[in-house]
């Protein structure tokens, strides 16, 4: 059995002590009547395209909801936004959320709404494979993700499927920045890289890599990315949830009815320096392996799926509850 490593609560230890009092409040209305709110997303990405679109087609603003949108590159980043108050709702990974709920913190994150439920991100080979299989790493190496990370417990719970065990049969590289690991594998670091998109795109076309199997394919749906704010905002602001949770639903609705290209039209500002056919090459490549749901609600099963591959990874002290952790009420209350 692996070490728990508890990489998360050794970091956020001294920032939940130094914010142990502080909560968020959205925005007080504007001239334009919406109320605003302060939304940390964990990373830019296509693989969040709902939320996009969301906010493009004006469904945030007929709930009353001004979106100002703030990108954490990284979800350690997201976690200490909404901690401190300067986040009023994270969108990130739901291991975000487990890990500061087992620190003891009592305002810990409340997850509400699930936008996800397959892994983000591709496999990028240096060279080639039509016929990719697994045992192809064997003796090679991965750039990864961070350790903690849920990119990163993916990778590690895909490869004990197939019976590989890193350390042993394939190297992994966990130490790169989020940002780096594309450029660092097309420097020449690694044997494959595990990069979402744009980057897997990216390096594909620069003929230095090709992607080779989405890690999406090998397991079953689970809470990958999803909406959280603390208990206390939650609990002040109960109307604003269900009002940005009706929007977030519209949103989902709307990429599952629209096709890649219209759905990259319309999400093209948040990408200004992508080409719009990569943008709907990318968005199409997601939409295929059903990275969306089609309403906010969180899948209990997921949720204990999630914790089998922390577990497996080392990084759960101890299993969570998820009525503990996931309140659904506001995805039901939007389907009504």
């Amino acid at each position: 059995m692996k070490m728990m490593r508890k990489v998360w609560p050794l970091f956020l230890l001294p920032v939940l002590q130094m914010f142990a009092a502080c909560g968020a409040g959205a925005g007080a209305d504007g001239d334009d009547g919406l109320v605003t709110v302060n939304l940390n997303e964990v990373v830019r990405s296509a693989f969040y395209a709902p939320l996009y679109v969301a906010i493009e087609q004006g469904f945030f603003a007929d709930e009353g909801i001004e979106i100002v949108l703030e990108t954490g590159q990284g979800a350690d980043r997201s976690m200490v936004a909404l901690i401190s108050g300067d986040a009023d709702i994270g969108l990130m990974g739901t291991e975000a959320a487990i890990y500061v709920y087992i620190e003891g913190r009592e305002d810990h994150a409340i997850v509400f709404a699930q936008l996800t439920q397959r892994a983000g991100n591709f496999l990028v080979s240096r060279e080639a494979n039509d016929n990719f299989n697994w045992d192809d790493v064997r003796g090679q190496t991965i750039i990864g993700g961070r350790v903690g990370g849920m990119p990163q417990m993916v990778l590690e719970y895909v490869l004990h499927l197939h019976d590989i065990v890193p350390g042993r049969d394939v190297e992994i590289i966990t130490n790169l920045a989020f940002t780096t690991t594309a450029g660092a594998f097309v420097g020449g670091v690694g044997d494959f890289t595990a990069e979402f998109d744009p980057s897997a795109l990216e390096i594909e076309k620069t003929g230095h890599g090709h992607v080779v199997t989405g890690l999406a394919n090998y397991t079953d749906a689970l809470p990958y990315t999803v909406f959280m704010a603390n208990k206390s905002f939650i609990e002040a602001n109960p109307a604003l949830i269900q009002q940005f949770t009706n929007a977030m639903g519209r949103g989902q609705q709307w990429v599952i009815d629209h096709s890649p290209a219209e759905i990259a039209a319309v999400i093209a500002p948040f990408f200004p320096l992508s080409d719009i056919e990569d943008l709907a090459f990318i968005v199409g490549r997601y939409q295929a392996q059903d990275t969306w749901l089609y309403n906010p609600t969180v899948d209990r099963d997921g949720f204990y799926l999630l914790q089998d591959i922390m577990e497996h990874g080392g990084e759960l002290a101890r299993r969570v509850d998820f009525d503990a952790l996931v309140d659904n009420s506001f995805a039901e209350a939007s389907l009504e």
